[in-house]
């Protein structure tokens, strides 16, 4: 069965590039899909405006990509919530720097589930939600 993985990422993308730190705030989506524990395929697409839909509009788009896993360093927990909702299992990327870093580390089963202590608070002005 196929895997898509989907990596929060800095320009331009790929397995080399950087995590971006806040899913629902990078630039761009590093999608990889994994069979049978290899990589067949990286590809980048954009990410969507956060003020449309707010933080599920993020969620909803890798959903209609067919993404079925998603590695980030940071999230809220709404949109944690809303990833559970839609069937996305979320890793939390640990010290991973790169893309690759991270999917390796998934695909070796060295990834912890994201869970509610990695979460962001709402004190994160990055975070505050009209």
């Amino acid at each position: 069965m196929t895997k898509i993985i989907a990596v929060p990422s800095l320009s331009p993308g790929g397995l080399d590039a950087s995590i971006s730190a806040h899913f629902g705030h990078c630039e761009i989506y590093t999608l990889l899909s994994v069979e049978e524990g290899e990589v067949q395929d990286v590809r980048v697409i954009p990410n969507v405006p956060h003020q449309q839909g707010g933080c599920m509009a993020p969620v909803n788009h890798l959903a209609d990509h067919g993404v079925n896993v998603l590695i980030a360093g940071g999230m809220g927990m709404r949109p944690l919530m809303g990833f559970h909702q839609v069937g996305i299992d979320v890793f939390h990327c640990g010290m991973s720097q790169t893309v690759g870093e991270a999917v390796g580390a998934y695909l070796q089963g060295s990834l912890p589930a994201f869970g509610q202590m990695h979460t962001c608070g709402g004190g994160d002005p990055h975070h505050a939600h009209p």
